[in-house]
């Protein structure tokens, strides 16, 4: 009489031999535990990247294309990398990911290197959540949080020390002098009604009589996107 043995089995070969399960084509039409794996997933990545573009870049900034451009961008790489990671693709096509980023150019705008600094944390929250397979939901859940509190902790110490900065073309060449960096700060403080901490005198055209002054003040608005993409001719100077 023949017997089993545990010890000689291998799962391996076994599945060679044994007949497709239902499904199509040999794909189940259900899997029940990677389908909840990849809600819960899924659920984590989209409370954090909303915590961090929501509560924390949207806040501050008010820019809806950039905010729809984040969350968009986080569901679209974690669905990429969790569903392709499911048929073992290696890790080196998430890293790709990065340097295919770092060559983007939106034609239509530069983007600045606060919304691109945002990018790169959203695609890379997501392809942690989605590509983690080998820690712990802990470990996961630890990680999405130390991030979250590293964005908001950096955000707030930026918050309070950030001014920003405009250009302006100034017609008294006069108040340019060195020795009269006061008078020219009272002027602009009154023209502007800015809370101008320092400025900074560029390219001066004496046959034009006028000055390209650069002012930085402090601003508890909404980033104002004008003063980035103002183009000006000698912004060489500074």
């Amino acid at each position: 009489m023949l017997q089993f043995d545990s010890d000689l089995f291998d799962p391996s070969i076994a599945s060679e031999f044994a007949e497709d399960g239902p499904g199509l084509f040999g794909i189940p039409w259900f899997d029940g535990p990677s389908l909840w794996q990849m809600l819960f997933r899924f659920a984590i990545n989209l409370v954090v990247c909303w915590l961090i573009v929501g509560l924390l870049y949207y806040r501050k900034s008010k820019r809806r294309d950039y905010y729809f451009t984040f969350m968009l961008f986080s569901i679209t790489i974690f669905f990429l990398i969790f569903l392709m990671d499911n048929v073992k693709v290696q890790i080196g096509f998430a890293l790709g990911l990065f340097a295919i980023f770092g060559m983007i150019r939106y034609r239509t705008e530069t983007v600045p290197i606060r919304e691109m600094t945002y990018l790169f944390v959203v695609v890379g929250i997501s392809v942690i959540n989605g590509l983690a397979m080998t820690v712990s939901y802990t470990e996961l859940i630890v990680t999405n949080v130390l991030i979250v509190l590293a964005v908001w902790l950096f955000e707030t110490i930026h918050r309070k020390t950030h001014l920003e900065c405009k250009i302006i073309v100034y017609e008294k060449v006069a108040l340019a002098h060195a020795d009269r960096e006061n008078e020219l700060m009272a002027d602009l403080k009154l023209r502007t009604g800015l809370d101008i901490k320092r400025l900074e005198v560029g390219h001066i055209d004496y046959l034009k009589d006028i000055a390209y002054v650069k002012i930085y003040y402090a601003s508890d608005k909404p980033a104002n996107t004008v003063n980035e993409l103002l183009k000006v001719k000698k912004d060489n100077f500074f």
